[in-house]
């Protein structure tokens, strides 16, 4: 890959977020994350203020822009816009690291910025979409008459193991959620910045990322799959990963923020 086409990838790349700022317009400053019905892990059900704004990336990144980032595409299912899996959470952060430094030098972002994994309350803040049903789109992923795998509300907007035989299509092939952002049902798990809690009885009240126990090698992973039935692209579902495993039905989604102090020692300008 040439230098011109790296950063043409990058320049794309920088614009295709959406702005989120909380407490204006359309986006609530609040949110209820969690289920009060569904699966332990999902409760206690809580309200949570969202720190401040930040963008959310309309895809998951694609094979192209992992490879300009990090040299190698790791992915099974090849193709250039497809979203890239088989990368580990730690090969995750490591991605937003690198990015953020090519990002700044291409003076795409400014040195306060930084490209990083969305929080669990950030992610699902922006799955949810003002929403407080089971999917953005409403509560039943079934339409009238389906049976076993087959969603056919959620098809439109989600890629499952009821219409989907791989990570095969390009990511945005669907219609987005209500804040124009793609595949946040479904396509590919998607990596968060959070430690793995069994539940949010100690979860705290914002919307940072929960590290919690320095123990934890499991982080959350967040969205559903093309390999999972349609329960598991609920908007609260959630899951453990350990931070090394790999998979190709697991990728990720970038936040563009401004830097915190935490953050400040990850990222040397």
């Amino acid at each position: 890959m040439t230098p011109a086409e790296r950063q043409a990838l990058l320049k794309t790349f920088n614009g295709e977020f959406v702005a989120i700022t909380p407490g204006k317009g359309k986006f609530p400053a609040t949110f209820v994350m969690g289920t009060k019905g569904g699966d332990a892990s999902e409760q206690p059900a809580r309200t949570v203020k969202i720190a401040g704004a930040f963008s959310m990336a309309k895809y998951e990144v694609p094979q192209n822009l992992w490879e300009a980032v990090m040299g190698k595409n790791p992915s099974r299912w090849t193709g250039p816009r497809n979203s890239v899996e088989m990368l580990s959470w730690q090969e995750a952060v490591v991605f937003c690291q690198r990015a953020t430094l090519m990002m700044r030098a291409e003076k795409l972002i400014g040195a306060d910025e930084e490209i990083r994994l969305p929080s669990e309350a950030e992610w699902e803040y922006c799955c949810r979409a003002g929403t407080t049903t089971a999917y953005s789109f409403g509560d039943k992923a079934q339409a009238k008459g389906d049976t076993g795998k087959k969603a056919g509300l959620l098809d439109p907007f989600g890629w499952h193991n009821g219409n989907a035989a791989g990570n095969d299509p390009p990511v945005g092939a669907l219609k987005p959620n209500p804040w124009g952002l793609y595949d946040m049902h479904g396509y590919l798990w998607e990596f968060v910045a959070d430690a793995w809690h069994a539940d949010y009885k100690r979860a705290p009240a914002d919307s940072g990322a929960w590290d919690g126990n320095k123990k934890f090698v499991s982080r959350v992973i967040r969205s559903g799959s093309w390999r999972d039935q349609y329960p598991s692209l609920r908007s609260a579902t959630r899951l453990p990963l350990p931070d090394h495993v790999k998979s190709d039905a697991i990728g990720l989604r970038c936040v563009k923020a401004a830097v915190t102090s935490n953050d400040k020692k990850k990222v040397s300008k």
